[in-house]
C-alpha cells in the first residue's frame, strides 16, 4: 500500500569514468542530484566526490550517504528505506553508470516498490545500452549475463553455453568482468568460439581512450587489444 507521505526514491545516474558530469548525464538529472541531502551509495566516498564534481551547493557533510554494497544485510536494506517512507526523498548512486544494473541497489528499488515508495528513474549512461547500441548486433533479442565464472572450466563451459544460446535464439550475449580479468577471459572466448562467430569488445565507454570493435573471432585472433584494467563489455552473437 503506498503512502501520501512518503518520499521518492530517485535512481541517479553517474559517469562511466573520470569525465565531465556534464558531458554524460542530462542537466535535469544533475539538477535533482545537487537537490537532494540523502544519498544510498555503494561507495560514501566516491559519492562525495561525484557531488563535489557536480558542484553541490550545500557542503558536503550535510548530506547524509550511507553504504549499499554486496555486503550490506537485508535489515540494513530495510532500515536505509526508512527516512523515505517518513517523508524525506533520497537519491540511489552507482559506482558508474545506472544504480540498479549489475548494481548492489535493485533489492533497494524491489523494497521501495513493497512499501509503495515511487521509484524515479534518471536518464544517464549505461554502459551494457551502450555497447549493445554501438555493437551493430541483434538489438531485438538479447540477454545480460553479469558476470561469468572465473574458475578456468566453468569459463570454458559458460563460453561455450552463450554461443550455442545466441545461435539457437539469433540471441546477442553480453557479460562484463572485473577489469583485471579482461584480458584472460577474452583469450578464452577467442580460443573458444567458433570463427565467424561476432565478438565485439567495448572498454572505456563515454572516455577519450573508448573503444567499441566487432569483428569474427577469428579476425581477433592474433590481434586482440589490451584490456586489463580497463571497464570492458564483451557481447557476442552466433550468425551460423
Amino acid at each position: 500500500m503506498s503512502s501520501d507521505a512518503a518520499g521518492s526514491l530517485f535512481l541517479l545516474p553517474n559517469t562511466l569514468g573520470d569525465t565531465a558530469a556534464e558531458a554524460a548525464i542530462p542537466a535535469a538529472a544533475l539538477h535533482r542530484a545537487r537537490s537532494l541531502d540523502y544519498l544510498i551509495a555503494e561507495n560514501p566516498k566516491s559519492a562525495r566526490a561525484f557531488l563535489k564534481r557536480i558542484g553541490y551547493p550545500r557542503p558536503l557533510q550535510e548530506i547524509r550517504i550511507e553504504r549499499l554494497d554486496h555486503n550490506t544485510r537485508a535489515a540494513d536494506v530495510t532500515s536505509l528505506l526508512q527516512p523515505v517512507l517518513a517523508g524525506r526523498d533520497a537519491g540511489l548512486l552507482s559506482e558508474a553508470g545506472m544504480p540498479a544494473i549489475a548494481d548492489p541497489g535493485a533489492g533497494l528499488v524491489r523494497l521501495a516498490h513493497e512499501k509503495g515508495v515511487r521509484v524515479i528513474p534518471l536518464s544517464g549512461p549505461s554502459s551494457i545500452l551502450l555497447a549493445l547500441s554501438a555493437s551493430g548486433l541483434e538489438g531485438q533479442r538479447f540477454v545480460f549475463h553479469g558476470y561469468l565464472p572465473v574458475e578456468r572450466n566453468e569459463l570454458v563451459a559458460a563460453i561455450k553455453e552463450l554461443e550455442r544460446q545466441s545461435r539457437r535464439l539469433l540471441q546477442t550475449q553480453i557479460f562484463i568482468e572485473t577489469p583485471y580479468r579482461n584480458d584472460a577471459t577474452l583469450a578464452a572466448m577467442l580460443r573458444v568460439l567458433s570463427d565467424d562467430t561476432l565478438v565485439c569488445v567495448a572498454a572505456d565507454l563515454t572516455l577519450e581512450s573508448e573503444m567499441v570493435k566487432t569483428r569474427p573471432a577469428a579476425q581477433w585472433r592474433g590481434q586482440a587489444p589490451q584490456l586489463k584494467g580497463r571497464p570492458a563489455v564483451f557481447l557476442v552473437l552466433s550468425v551460423r
